[in-house]
């Protein structure tokens, strides 16, 4: 049974009560207050969080708030509307453990959240979830407003050396040791003295594989940045072959969790696969020093492409990647998705049905999950 004692606050980054919260509740980077003022300031949207309280119990909705008005310069909106976003990666919801065990509750803290961003003029909200920690969250609902976009990939870090290796695809396990018979070494180097060459190995990549320009805004000053915020929990892995740097990858380091966050491989050593060495090195260096799991993520939108069939090859453990996509006011919605179609010259359902999320945002070009 919900109780009227409760405690509802809206926080932004610089409240203590963040930081202190995430003291009791499991949860990755992406949750913390610096990381969402680096994306805030990248979005060009304001960091904010839902926290609820009750009991013992403890919801927590981060998320970044934009302004829909610049969708649209050339012509002004009838009133000012917003819509929020996760950052780039999976921040999602967090609740606490006593919170899993009240269905009540949770229910009750999204009632109240859409109330929330009802209130501050919000007519959509799309949150990416996290796939090691919001697991269990579609089961606590009483109705289901996920959406799954595949599935992402991570190492279990408690097996045995000879377990991981053994969950590898024979494939891989023979391009990982084709890497060591070419005398590739693979090992960690310090940030400000490789991150130069870093950005130039991830720029490349991004060029070769006809990226879209949002993964290029992830350059030299965002990564100076990103170090800055998260200190030590983010490490520089390359791979060399004699004098040359032939793949390199960011890992951030925190909770036990292992997350790969950017990577690339210079064109000439593309056959050859460095990067399966670094996968690999990263995984046994992630193992040596306790951490529980080595999440690689997924293929692009989620969906089972190269990249995905590229991560897959390194583990059998596999993870429901799920958006929550909520239309807090319908009536603006459809307000914004019509007037989007017309500056386009198609018809509002065309959007609609590109199930880009949200429609009113949608570039009417290639069409892809995540912004």
């Amino acid at each position: 049974m919900i109780y009227d004692r409760r405690q509802i606050d809206i926080l932004k980054t610089d409240n203590n009560l963040w930081l202190e919260v995430l003291k009791k509740i499991p949860h990755d980077i992406y949750h913390l207050p610096g990381y969402f003022d680096l994306e805030a300031k990248r979005y060009q949207g304001l960091p904010e969080a839902i926290l609820i309280q009750q009991g013992d119990n403890l919801f927590f909705a981060p998320y970044l708030l934009r302004n829909c008005n610049h969708i649209f310069p050339d012509t002004s909106l009838e009133a000012e509307v917003f819509d929020i976003i996760s950052p780039y990666g999976y921040s999602g919801i967090l609740i606490n453990e006593a919170a899993t065990q009240s269905p009540e509750f949770i229910n009750f803290a999204m009632a109240e959240m859409q109330q929330i961003l009802q209130s501050k003029q919000v007519c959509s909200a799309f949150f990416r979830l996290h796939p090691l920690i919001n697991n269990n969250l579609p089961y606590l609902l009483k109705e289901n407003i996920f959406q799954t976009h595949g599935q992402t990939i991570s190492v279990d870090l408690s097996l045995t050396h000879e377990q991981i290796w053994n969950h590898t695809k024979a494939g891989r396990r023979n391009k990982i040791n084709k890497c060591k018979r070419l005398g590739l070494i693979s090992r960690l180097v310090n940030f400000d003295d490789y991150i130069e060459e870093f950005i130039a190995i991830y720029e490349e990549t991004m060029e070769r594989v006809g990226a879209k320009k949002t993964y290029f805004e992830f350059d030299y000053d965002y990564c100076i940045e990103l170090k800055k915020k998260l200190g030590d929990n983010l490490h520089l892995c390359i791979v060399e072959s004699e004098d040359k740097i032939a793949s390199a990858g960011l890992y951030s380091e925190y909770q036990g969790i292992v997350q790969a966050l950017f990577g690339g491989t210079r064109t000439e050593f593309f056959k050859v696969s460095p990067s399966s060495l670094e996968t690999d090195y990263m995984r046994l260096w992630a193992k040596e020093r306790g951490n529980k799991i080595l999440h690689l993520g997924g293929g692009l939108g989620g969906t089972k492409d190269s990249l995905y069939e590229f991560k897959s090859s390194f583990s059998k453990q596999s993870h429901l990647f799920l958006t929550m996509q909520l239309i807090i006011e319908p009536q603006k919605y459809s307000y914004l998705v019509e007037k989007k179609a017309k500056s386009f010259n198609i018809f509002p359902q065309e959007l609609i049905d590109s199930n880009f999320f949200p429609a009113y945002r949608s570039s009417n070009t290639r069409i892809y999950l995540n912004e």
